[in-house]
């Protein structure tokens, strides 16, 4: 049982790459950032949200250890940075390689789970509402910190979108005026369902090395 539960926490390390690379690596693409602005900035922000807590709660169920919700956004952010470097070699804005804007949020997640004594059922609700809440915010820090998107855009001329990603017309204050009230208030909601699956994961990840260990 041992070599089997070490072997399950080594394929999270895995999941934890391939997962977040191929999402984040979406989600700080200055061509789509450029053409729909806060739109994108309210999408971006929720599908982090949710892409960290559901993996971080599952990682730190699984554990039962408060500081590896932190570790599992630390992984998330050297491999980013890894897979953004390589896209920087390629020709594109290093100002656009995503800040850890996770690491704080997810310290949120560890500090509701050691605050409670490891209460799942407050890690899903107050870790959820602080994570959904918080990572708006830093994303947005992180959005002050790059260089002015439109003239990013021309400095890096692209190739034309095909049609399915060619915006009707621009987003900027179309729907509402805070982006980041919306994109926090979507993600407080969200996250938690989120937080929930996460330890919902966990139980069935523990069922599984129990049925497979007592099948061998």
């Amino acid at each position: 049982m041992v070599w089997l539960r070490r072997c399950t926490h080594y394929l999270f390390i895995v999941v934890v790459a391939v997962n977040s690379t191929l999402l984040t690596i979406n989600a700080g693409d200055y061509i789509f950032y450029t053409d729909w602005a806060w739109t994108s900035f309210v999408v971006f922000s929720i599908s982090q949200t949710l892409m960290l807590t559901v993996g971080a709660c599952y990682y730190l169920t699984f554990t039962g250890v408060p500081g590896t919700a932190t570790y599992y956004a630390l992984i998330m952010t050297v491999y980013t940075w890894i897979a953004k470097g390589a896209w920087f070699a390629l020709g594109y804005p290093y100002d656009f390689i995503v800040t850890p804007v996770w690491l704080p949020s997810a310290m949120l997640l560890d500090l509701a789970y050691w605050a409670t004594k490891k209460n799942k059922h407050s890690l899903i609700l107050f870790g959820g509402v602080l994570v959904g809440m918080s990572l708006p915010l830093f994303n947005m820090v992180n959005l002050i910190t790059v260089a002015d998107p439109l003239e990013t855009a021309f400095k890096y001329p692209r190739p034309t979108l095909p049609p399915y990603m060619t915006p009707i017309e621009p987003q900027v204050g179309k729907f509402y005026n805070s982006p980041v009230a919306l994109g926090a208030g979507a993600g407080a909601v969200l996250a938690c369902t989120f937080a929930a699956l996460g330890c919902k994961l966990t139980t069935w990840t523990y069922r599984w090395m129990a049925a497979w260990s007592q099948s061998g």
